[in-house]
Protein backbone atom coordinates (compact mmCIF):
# COMPACT_ATOMS: atom_id res chain seq x y z
CA UNK A 1 0.00 0.00 0.00
CA UNK A 2 1.32 3.56 -0.76
CA UNK A 3 2.64 4.91 2.21
CA UNK A 4 0.77 8.47 1.45
CA UNK A 5 -2.77 6.93 1.21
CA UNK A 6 -4.49 4.93 3.21
CA UNK A 7 -7.77 3.53 1.83
CA UNK A 8 -9.49 6.76 0.35
CA UNK A 9 -7.83 8.97 2.81
CA UNK A 10 -5.13 11.08 2.95
CA UNK A 11 -2.60 10.47 5.22
CA UNK A 12 -3.52 11.93 8.54
CA UNK A 13 -0.28 13.10 9.39
CA UNK A 14 0.33 15.07 6.16
CA UNK A 15 -2.86 16.48 6.29
CA UNK A 16 -2.02 17.61 9.55
CA UNK A 17 1.32 19.26 8.35
CA UNK A 18 -0.21 21.31 5.73
CA UNK A 19 -3.66 22.06 7.53
CA UNK A 20 -1.43 23.56 10.60
CA UNK A 21 1.24 25.32 8.36
CA UNK A 22 1.04 29.78 8.69
CA UNK A 23 3.08 32.26 7.44
CA UNK A 24 4.98 33.33 10.02
CA UNK A 25 5.74 36.99 11.26
CA UNK A 26 7.54 37.16 14.33
CA UNK A 27 10.37 35.03 15.13
CA UNK A 28 12.45 33.66 17.85
CA UNK A 29 16.30 35.11 18.14
CA UNK A 30 17.67 31.32 17.99
CA UNK A 31 19.55 30.25 14.98
CA UNK A 32 18.67 27.73 12.53
CA UNK A 33 21.16 24.43 11.67
CA UNK A 34 21.90 25.35 7.90
CA UNK A 35 22.17 21.49 7.61
CA UNK A 36 18.12 21.88 7.92
CA UNK A 37 17.86 24.33 5.64
CA UNK A 38 19.63 22.62 3.15
CA UNK A 39 17.70 19.27 3.54
CA UNK A 40 14.78 21.45 3.12
CA UNK A 41 16.39 23.08 0.09
CA UNK A 42 17.07 19.47 -1.21
CA UNK A 43 13.29 18.87 -0.36
CA UNK A 44 12.15 21.42 -2.46
CA UNK A 45 13.81 20.71 -5.47
CA UNK A 46 11.82 17.18 -6.16
CA UNK A 47 8.57 19.39 -6.78
CA UNK A 48 7.44 18.76 -10.34
CA UNK A 49 8.58 20.58 -13.40
CA UNK A 50 7.30 20.25 -16.85
CA UNK A 51 10.25 18.91 -18.80
CA UNK A 52 12.48 18.34 -15.93
CA UNK A 53 13.38 22.07 -16.37
CA UNK A 54 14.69 22.13 -12.46
CA UNK A 55 14.43 26.12 -13.55
CA UNK A 56 14.72 27.04 -9.45
CA UNK A 57 17.93 28.17 -7.97
CA UNK A 58 18.12 29.31 -4.17
CA UNK A 59 20.25 31.81 -2.20
CA UNK A 60 21.11 31.53 1.62
CA UNK A 61 21.07 35.22 2.42
CA UNK A 62 23.96 36.35 4.79
CA UNK A 63 23.95 39.22 7.35
CA UNK A 64 25.91 41.80 4.79
CA UNK A 65 23.60 40.98 2.04
CA UNK A 66 20.48 41.05 4.31
CA UNK A 67 21.78 44.13 6.10
CA UNK A 68 21.98 46.00 2.25
CA UNK A 69 18.45 44.13 1.27
CA UNK A 70 16.91 45.27 4.64
CA UNK A 71 18.06 48.94 4.51
CA UNK A 72 17.18 49.25 0.89
CA UNK A 73 13.75 48.15 1.40
CA UNK A 74 13.91 50.79 4.28
CA UNK A 75 14.17 53.60 2.07
CA UNK A 76 11.93 52.74 -0.15
CA UNK A 77 9.29 52.99 3.17
CA UNK A 78 10.24 56.00 3.67
CA UNK A 79 9.50 57.22 0.36
CA UNK A 80 6.12 55.85 0.75
CA UNK A 81 5.37 55.99 4.08
CA UNK A 82 8.04 58.29 6.03
CA UNK A 83 10.86 58.08 8.20
CA UNK A 84 9.04 56.70 11.90
CA UNK A 85 7.87 53.88 9.31
CA UNK A 86 10.66 53.16 7.22
CA UNK A 87 12.62 52.71 10.85
CA UNK A 88 10.18 50.17 12.08
CA UNK A 89 10.86 48.12 9.24
CA UNK A 90 14.31 47.89 9.10
CA UNK A 91 14.52 46.73 12.92
CA UNK A 92 11.35 44.09 12.13
CA UNK A 93 13.67 42.95 8.69
CA UNK A 94 16.90 43.04 10.78
CA UNK A 95 15.79 41.15 13.82
CA UNK A 96 14.76 37.95 10.92
CA UNK A 97 17.47 34.88 11.78
CA UNK A 98 16.93 33.08 8.03
CA UNK A 99 16.67 34.36 4.53
CA UNK A 100 16.61 32.90 1.44
CA UNK A 101 15.64 33.87 -2.24
CA UNK A 102 14.12 31.30 -4.56
CA UNK A 103 14.39 32.90 -8.24
CA UNK A 104 13.10 31.46 -11.66
CA UNK A 105 15.42 30.98 -14.61
CA UNK A 106 14.11 33.03 -17.90
CA UNK A 107 13.51 31.65 -21.16
CA UNK A 108 12.39 33.03 -24.10
CA UNK A 109 9.12 31.00 -24.78
CA UNK A 110 6.60 32.92 -22.63
CA UNK A 111 4.64 29.52 -21.76
CA UNK A 112 7.90 27.59 -20.68
CA UNK A 113 8.63 30.80 -18.30
CA UNK A 114 5.00 30.35 -17.04
CA UNK A 115 4.80 26.55 -16.70
CA UNK A 116 8.66 26.87 -14.98
CA UNK A 117 7.94 29.25 -12.30
CA UNK A 118 4.52 27.56 -11.70
CA UNK A 119 6.95 24.64 -10.33
CA UNK A 120 9.26 27.13 -8.59
CA UNK A 121 6.00 27.70 -6.77
CA UNK A 122 5.40 23.71 -6.00
CA UNK A 123 9.52 24.20 -4.95
CA UNK A 124 8.58 26.92 -2.70
CA UNK A 125 5.57 24.73 -0.92
CA UNK A 126 7.80 21.79 -0.77
CA UNK A 127 10.64 24.20 1.13
CA UNK A 128 8.01 25.75 3.68
CA UNK A 129 6.43 22.08 4.65
CA UNK A 130 9.75 20.18 4.84
CA UNK A 131 10.70 23.57 7.55
CA UNK A 132 6.98 23.30 8.98
CA UNK A 133 7.73 19.62 9.62
CA UNK A 134 10.65 20.87 11.67
CA UNK A 135 9.22 23.11 13.62
CA UNK A 136 10.60 26.23 11.25
CA UNK A 137 8.74 28.84 10.19
CA UNK A 138 8.67 30.89 7.03
CA UNK A 139 7.17 33.90 5.44
CA UNK A 140 7.29 34.32 1.78
CA UNK A 141 7.20 38.02 0.38
CA UNK A 142 6.81 39.60 -3.37
CA UNK A 143 7.51 42.94 -2.40
CA UNK A 144 8.39 45.90 -4.24
CA UNK A 145 12.27 45.46 -2.77
CA UNK A 146 12.33 41.89 -4.45
CA UNK A 147 12.03 43.60 -8.01
CA UNK A 148 13.91 46.57 -7.53
CA UNK A 149 17.48 46.49 -9.23
CA UNK A 150 19.60 47.18 -6.73
CA UNK A 151 18.39 43.61 -4.69
CA UNK A 152 19.39 41.78 -7.77
CA UNK A 153 22.69 43.92 -7.23
CA UNK A 154 23.21 43.11 -3.90
CA UNK A 155 23.07 39.81 -4.20
CA UNK A 156 24.89 39.48 -7.84
CA UNK A 157 21.88 38.14 -9.71
CA UNK A 158 21.09 38.86 -13.59
CA UNK A 159 17.34 39.96 -14.20
CA UNK A 160 17.58 38.77 -17.32
CA UNK A 161 18.68 35.54 -16.40
CA UNK A 162 16.51 34.94 -13.54
CA UNK A 163 13.54 36.63 -11.44
CA UNK A 164 12.32 36.19 -8.06
CA UNK A 165 9.47 34.28 -6.85
CA UNK A 166 10.08 34.79 -3.25
CA UNK A 167 12.35 36.38 -0.39
CA UNK A 168 11.67 33.64 2.18
CA UNK A 169 12.17 34.36 5.85
CA UNK A 170 12.60 31.50 8.42
CA UNK A 171 13.17 30.66 12.00
CA UNK A 172 11.58 29.18 14.96
CA UNK A 173 8.22 31.03 15.52
CA UNK A 174 7.82 33.24 18.28
CA UNK A 175 4.05 33.32 17.39
CA UNK A 176 2.06 31.45 15.07
CA UNK A 177 -1.22 33.06 13.83
CA UNK A 178 -4.61 30.91 13.63
CA UNK A 179 -5.94 30.55 10.01
CA UNK A 180 -9.10 29.30 8.06
CA UNK A 181 -10.27 28.49 4.65
CA UNK A 182 -13.19 28.24 3.10
CA UNK A 183 -15.11 25.61 3.05
CA UNK A 184 -14.82 22.73 -0.15
CA UNK A 185 -18.36 23.60 -1.31
CA UNK A 186 -17.25 27.20 -1.67
CA UNK A 187 -14.26 26.34 -4.47
CA UNK A 188 -14.79 23.19 -5.83
CA UNK A 189 -17.08 22.58 -8.71
CA UNK A 190 -17.46 19.12 -10.14
CA UNK A 191 -18.50 18.85 -14.09
CA UNK A 192 -20.12 16.10 -15.63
Amino acid sequence: MNDAVEGEHVNVEFARLVRSRRSVNEFAARQVDAALVESAIELACWAPNHRRTEPWRFYLIGDASRRVIAELNAALVRVKQGKRAAEVKLRRWLAVPGWLVLTCQRHADALREREDYAACCSAAQNLMLALWSAGIGTKWTTGAVTRDREFFAALDLDPQREFVVGLFWYGYPAAVADSQRKPLAEVLTVKA
